[in-house]
């Protein structure tokens, strides 16, 4: 076919050609954003364009606008959201291509001209047309799109792309980033509205891999209750966030948690995190009712009146920023030395998991604290296989994740055995033949099998030396200690880190009053020395007790 997609390698089924084609040009496996090339008869869809360099792009089978003219990659481009992972490259694709049409949700086309701050933002009102929600349109004949509202942030939008023919109706949406659960600001994606699709192919994001995470409460829970614990001694707490989103929830959590309402303490907003904040209070109309009904009672971000004060962090306040304990909120790609200076703190800086933000503590020696903390915005791995079972397609494609995590799905018996499922390579074409049957890829080999004994009270659990190529096992085996809970009917288990362990030893007070290994006279340096305890010469959680227990305090 002339108008077939131009792979460098390709998955073939082996059948006749397919009317369904996905060719990635970026995967988000390593950081390189997402950017997808999907065929659909003879139309070719660009999904989102991530890419910081977009000659891929060019090189690409390119199919005139109109004679004459220069040819473009796709025949229109479809942008779930405003993160830069995945509209970075939008301008300069616009400038190489002003006839190729992008269309994103309304509050996702007012977003997008965050992603360029040093344009001028009436230059990039013309960028991206908007598309309205759950109103199917067709954009080509016999090609229809419909927009559902994804969650992970305002805007963000899940694509149902359907084509048909005299001989069949084809139907494919892509998730962009979504979550189920809701949010500070955004509701999650509702189930119901996608349920009865007949969906012949899902491309859907593994951010987080098979990983479970708590209710959400419990997660803003824990964050909060460890700034608070921060504060109360004396730290100072620097936050690098993106722009957009992650920065927003957090201070509507500050604004709004027990910890914090009423407190006598600043929380300072800074740079890009800021203006997302303005161009969220732009757009309140479009946000879920909770949240407008909160913006009538007072301000939604900026606040010096009511305790916490949330003020926007002006050049000439930075010096003065964390010689008193306060919050910071601030780029994700900020020069943290601007705020750690010699005579401020100490500081807590908390990074948000699965990103990739870098800090040197070497600069700061003696005054920085940084440890890591779970405010998710995509959904967990039983949220991912929950929409998978709900939607039922016949082929999976799975993106945005590291080859790691996207593994662990991948090999999962229970998508293995219903669904056809793709993980590919940039550059990799995969073709996408509907039928009632089709071809099964073999499971790749993650799982690993040991053995387990037990003697008395002590229980061994023996694996295959094959697991330490997996790159998580020298972060999960950092110490050689782990920690086993029950989940349902299985048992969990997981490494603890240095940084952990120190944070224990140094958070005795929190078990104060309680009768627990923490507050234990026999308790050294995290083991028991009690020779009549059954915990004897074995290291101990802080939060654990047995039957011998004598408080630390008590006379000997």
């Amino acid at each position: 076919m002339s108008d077939r997609l131009s792979p460098s390698s390709r998955v073939d089924t082996g059948e006749a050609a397919s009317e369904l084609e996905c060719l990635p040009y970026g995967v988000n496996h390593t950081g390189e954003g997402i950017c997808l090339l999907v065929r659909m008869g003879p139309h070719r869809i660009l999904l989102d364009c991530g890419l910081t360099d977009i000659s891929p792009l060019l090189k690409g089978l390119a199919k005139p606008a109109r004679r004459g003219s220069s040819p473009l990659p796709a025949d229109f481009v479809l942008v779930s959201h405003a993160h830069p992972d995945h509209a970075k490259g939008l301008l300069s694709l616009h400038k190489a291509f002003p006839l190729l049409p992008i269309y994103a949700s309304e509050v996702t086309s007012k977003l997008l001209p965050l992603n360029w701050l040093d344009h001028d933002r009436e230059d990039l009102s013309q960028l991206c047309q908007a598309l309205p929600l759950r109103s199917p349109l067709e954009i080509k004949d016999g090609l229809v799109v419909e927009l559902f509202p994804a969650g992970h942030l305002p805007g963000a939008v899940a694509m149902l792309l359907t084509y048909t023919t005299p001989q069949h109706t084809y139907k494919l949406l892509y998730t962009g980033d979504f979550f189920l659960s809701n949010s500070r600001l955004v509701e999650g994606l509702r189930l119901e509205e996608l349920r009865g699709l007949e969906l012949d192919v899902l491309i859907i994001e593994g951010t987080y891999g098979t990983s479970r995470h708590p209710h959400r409460r419990n997660q803003e829970n824990q964050l909060a209750e460890r700034m608070n614990r921060a504060i109360a001694d004396r730290y100072s707490v620097l936050m690098p966030t993106p722009a957009l989103g992650l920065g927003q929830e957090l201070l509507m959590l500050l604004r709004s948690h027990h910890h914090f309402t009423g407190r006598d303490l600043d929380i300072w907003v800074n740079g890009a995190v800021a203006t997302g904040c303005d161009a969220y209070l732009e757009l309140l109309s479009h946000f879920p009712p909770s949240v407008q009904n909160f913006a009538r009672h007072q301000p939604l971000f900026w606040d010096e009146r009511i305790r916490p004060r949330v003020r926007r962090l002006q050049p000439q306040q930075r010096e003065n920023v964390g010689k008193f304990p306060c919050i910071v909120l601030t780029d994700s790609t900020q020069d943290l030395n601007e705020y750690c200076q010699p005579d401020t703190g100490p500081w807590l800086i908390l990074l948000p998991e699965k990103t990739d933000i870098k800090i040197n503590t070497d600069q700061f020696p003696g005054i920085i604290t940084v440890e890591t903390y779970l405010l998710a915005q995509h959904s967990d791995g039983p949220g991912t296989t929950q929409l998978i079972h709900n939607l039922r397609p016949q082929h999976i494609i799975f993106v945005h994740a590291s080859p790691t995590y996207l593994a662990d799905l991948t090999s999962l018996d229970e998508l293995q055995n219903r669904y056809h499922v793709h993980s590919p390579a940039v550059g990799t074409l995969v073709e996408l033949p509907i039928g009632e049957t089709f071809l099964q890829p073999v499971a790749p080999e993650t799982n690993y099998e040991g053995e387990l004994t037990e003697l008395e009270t002590v229980v061994t659990i023996t694996l295959p030396d094959a697991i330490t190529a997996d790159p998580r096992w020298r972060q999960f085996a950092d110490t050689g200690l782990i920690e086993a809970r029950w989940q349902g009917e299985e048992l969990v288990l997981r490494g603890l880190s240095q940084r952990e362990l120190l944070n224990q030893s140094s958070d005795r007070y929190m078990w104060s009053d309680v009768d627990c290994c923490g507050t234990c006279r026999h308790q050294r340096g995290q083991r028991c020395w009690n020779p009549a305890s059954p915990l004897y010469n074995f290291k101990v959680t802080l939060d654990g007790y047995c039957p011998a227990f004598e408080r630390a305090n008590d006379s000997q």
